[in-house]
This record gives C-alpha cells, sequence and structure tokens, in this order.
C-alpha cells in the first residue's frame, strides 16, 4: 500500500490530469478571433451588460432586443465548458468592463463528466478572474436547465446549482439567478415544447422564460 503522503499526492495529480482534460480552449480560438477582430473594427462601449458561455448563450439571437433597457454585448460560443470562459475571459469579458457580466455554462461540463464539485471550482476560478480586474463588475450565473436530452445528468445539475447559488451568497457581486425551476411544469418535469427538436436547445419560449426572469437583475 502507498503510504498515506503518497496517496494524497498521486489522488491531487490525478484530479488535476482529469481537471486538464476537460479543458480545450484551442477549439475556440477561431470563434474568439472573429470577436477580437470585430471589437477592432467597432469597439463596444463599456459599461455593458456581457452575455458569455456555451450555445445556449450564442444562439439567444434576440437577447439585444430581449433587454432594450441595456447595452448587450453577446460573447457565447457554442458547445463551451465554464473552463473555456475562464480562459477567455481576458478577450470577450474583461476588456469591455462590462457593469454586469452573465455566464450560462456547465451542462456541457457535466454530460462530458466533469463533477459539480470541479464545476463549482471553475466558477470561483471565473470569478477569480473577473473581479480582481474588474472589482465593481456584477456576475450573474444563469442555473444550468433541466434539458430532456440529458435527463441521465439531473442529479449533478442539481448539486451544481446548489453549490454554485451558495458561493454567489458569500459575494454581493455574485448572483445566482435560477431559470430552470420556471421551465419545470406543475409537477417538475421537463417541458418538451420548450425545446427544439433535439431536446437540448431553447425554442423562443424558453428564451422568454429567461427574458423575464433576468429582467428584474438587469434593471438594478
Amino acid at each position: 500500500m502507498f503510504p498515506l503522503p503518497t496517496l494524497r499526492s498521486l489522488l491531487t495529480a490525478t484530479l488535476l490530469v482529469t481537471a486538464s482534460a476537460f479543458a480545450a480552449p484551442e477549439k475556440w480560438t477561431a470563434q474568439i478571433d472573429a470577436y477580437t477582430q470585430a471589437d477592432a473594427v467597432k469597439a463596444p462601449a463599456p459599461g455593458a451588460v456581457v452575455f458569455v458561455g456555451s450555445s445556449s448563450i450564442l444562439k439567444w439571437t434576440t437577447v439585444a432586443a430581449d433587454f432594450p433597457f441595456a447595452k448587450v454585448l453577446n460573447r457565447g460560443f457554442g458547445g463551451s465548458e465554464l473552463s473555456d470562459s475562464v480562459f477567455y475571459a481576458d478577450r470577450i469579458v474583461i476588456p469591455y468592463a462590462p457593469r454586469t457580466v452573465v455566464v450560462y455554462a456547465g451542462e456541457n461540463d457535466l454530460q462530458a463528466g466533469k463533477s459539480a464539485e470541479a464545476l463549482l471550482a471553475d466558477f470561483q476560478a471565473f470569478c477569480g478572474k473577473i473581479h480582481p480586474a474588474l472589482p465593481q463588475t456584477k456576475i450573474i450565473f444563469v442555473s444550468i436547465k433541466e434539458s430532456p436530452s440529458r435527463a441521465k445528468i439531473r442529479e449533478k445539475v442539481l448539486l451544481a446549482n446548489k453549490l454554485i447559488a451558495a458561493e454567489c451568497a458569500k459575494d454581493p457581486r455574485r448572483t445566482f439567478v435560477d431559470v430552470a425551476t420556471p421551465m419545470l411544469d406543475a409537477a417538475g418535469q421537463t417541458r418538451p415544447e420548450l425545446f427544439q427538436a433535439d431536446m437540448l436547445h431553447m425554442q423562443p419560449a424558453g428564451y422568454a422564460i429567461w427574458t423575464k426572469v433576468l429582467t428584474p437583475y438587469l434593471k438594478k
């Protein structure tokens, strides 16, 4: 058997290797470069609300119209994980000096095998990158939705939401916004009509729920 210190070292190394295996920011280089090039042509005004995260953000094509009272900038990149938003925050969040960052990510991470605890660590890393550079910026974490096609990870989704909500409660600059519960029916079941045929990406009706829930937070 391994001595206890050696065993702990091996476990730590395994966790680090496992965590690094999920991160693949090079997959999104072209998308991030496109954003950077667009910014070079016309720099977004500071003080906007920046939406960042995975395909649920990227595909929110009406996001600017849905929040007409705010300057909105969509910097989603489909298929990404929360660790990817951490990696690229210095290119698609920090340069804009936003008043608020709205982040939706984690669903792909959990589906790929990442634990809820690892996702919490990624959220902490995201905040740890944003707030030292932008101490006044608010961070809103949009709860991970329960997609019908990913019913097998439901327990991890619920745990991740619980952990991140508790983390947000520690800092008034961070807010956890529950959009997942309003997307369920009276029996607590998912509503397929809110989703596209893949039962993963949302119909406009799903985004309408998100808009209604987020509006009071973005008007503050």
